[in-house]
């Protein structure tokens, strides 16, 4: 960034909002943000070897989950899980937006009305957070991403 450009910054960032503005702009200026990619390896399964997965059970039932992005405000994210066999009685709202894409296996969603909603291995789900039922799987790995409003179940 050349010294005209950043003095013009500077000045607008105290023109909108005062002092305050000038660090937050200093620092936005000195750091560099990276998308977050994966590979098709790490979508092969490679990513599940990172350091940071969270690690559940063992054997048959291992759960493994790791989070890709996290978003500067705490309320976005993105990530892999890989799950066996398991069934969950969702009484209370689901709590987050979740996007899923599922790579292998599938769920079965029968909503507390008795809907029932069939996702398989290339296909793709978003269960909203006020969401309630039953989620059924065999088995699956997918890429999710979630929304939550306050940032709670991102932690």
């Amino acid at each position: 960034m050349n010294a005209v450009h950043s003095l013009q910054k500077l000045i607008a960032a105290l023109a909108i909002g005062g002092i305050g503005s000038i660090t937050s702009m200093v620092t936005v200026a000195d750091d560099v943000v990276y998308p977050a990619e994966m590979s098709s390896d790490a979508i092969a399964g490679a990513i599940f070897d990172h350091p940071d997965t969270l690690v559940k059970g063992e054997g048959a039932d291992t759960v493994k989950d790791i989070t890709s992005l996290l978003s500067s405000d705490g309320r976005f994210a993105s990530g892999m899980y890989l799950a066996g066999k398991s069934r969950w009685e969702i009484n209370e709202p689901y709590g987050v937006d979740e996007f899923m894409y599922f790579l292998e296996g599938g769920v079965t969603l029968t909503s507390s009305d008795g809907t029932v909603t069939k996702i398989s291995a290339g296909e793709a789900v978003t269960i909203p957070k006020e969401w309630t039922g039953i989620w059924e799987t065999d088995g699956y790995k997918k890429i999710w991403v979630i929304y939550s409003d306050d940032g709670s179940a991102l932690e």
